[in-house]
């Protein structure tokens, strides 16, 4: 996945419209700029969020993306440090698939039953950011 500031996002849909003839903000679209639906969040039982093998999934999703703006080596200043044991699992989940904020949308990156692994690991007794 290739993130663009702004600017050249900007610059990209700009080309993209000259190439291809679109109008700008069909262009926009094309170069990704236009917000996708959100992905809903599933619901989430005990079972679920218990299970070793989805913790495992979650966990290697984690060590190979996550950890890299939200783990120990990545404070002060990349993100937030998380603090998940107050929050709700559809809630991380929402905040994973669709992003917020600084943080980008991973449901176009990662299947939903590992973003749904992620929300078990985080919520787990091993989870350590």
């Amino acid at each position: 996945m290739i993130r663009l500031n702004l600017p050249a996002a900007a610059m990209l849909a700009g080309l993209i419209s000259l190439s291809t003839g679109l109008a700008p903000a069909q262009a926009q679209g094309a170069a990704g700029q236009k917000a996708a639906a959100d992905e809903p969040a599933p619901k989430f039982d005990k079972a679920y969020l218990s299970n070793p093998a989805n913790i495992k999934v979650g966990e290697g999703v984690w060590q190979n993306q996550c950890r890299h703006c939200h783990g120990k080596s990545a404070y002060p200043g990349k993100a937030p440090k998380l603090n998940p044991g107050s929050l709700e699992p559809e809630f991380i989940f929402d905040r994973v698939a669709n992003g917020f904020r600084q943080m980008p949308a991973w449901k176009g990156v990662f299947k939903p039953e590992e973003l749904k692994a992620v929300v078990a690991y985080v919520k787990s007794d091993s989870f350590s950011p």
